[in-house]
């Protein structure tokens, strides 16, 4: 689980990390990622819509994502903002392919 000064909760966060960031594309995920100037922690905000599946499944794939960032947050530099959009077919996705995914894409933009 993420601690709370590492979850994006506003609507303007969300809107500033995808407007702004510089994004990655997988098979599964898109993955934002904005530098802020000031200093803090690597936060993080998930985005699966009503495409990806019903109520149950949209909060599997959000646990699962949350759990991969959980897992790579020390090497993720400090003041970076994170959205990662789940796409359709992160509903059949591995956890492992998921997790490949996103490290791949927060080793390539937020490291």
């Amino acid at each position: 689980m993420l601690a709370r000064p590492n979850r994006l909760t506003r609507g303007t966060e969300y809107k500033a990390v995808v407007r702004r960031g510089r994004r990655c594309a997988g098979a599964h995920t898109i993955t934002y990622v904005n530098r802020v100037e000031t200093e803090g922690p690597a936060r993080f905000g998930f985005i699966v819509s009503r495409q990806v599946g019903g109520a149950v499944v949209r909060n599997t794939v959000r646990r699962r994502l949350k759990a991969v960032c959980a897992e790579s947050l020390p090497s993720v530099a400090e003041g970076s903002d994170v959205v990662i959009r789940a796409l359709p077919s992160a509903a059949t996705a591995s956890f492992a392919d998921l997790r490949d995914e996103v490290s791949r894409c927060l080793a390539r933009r937020a490291a």
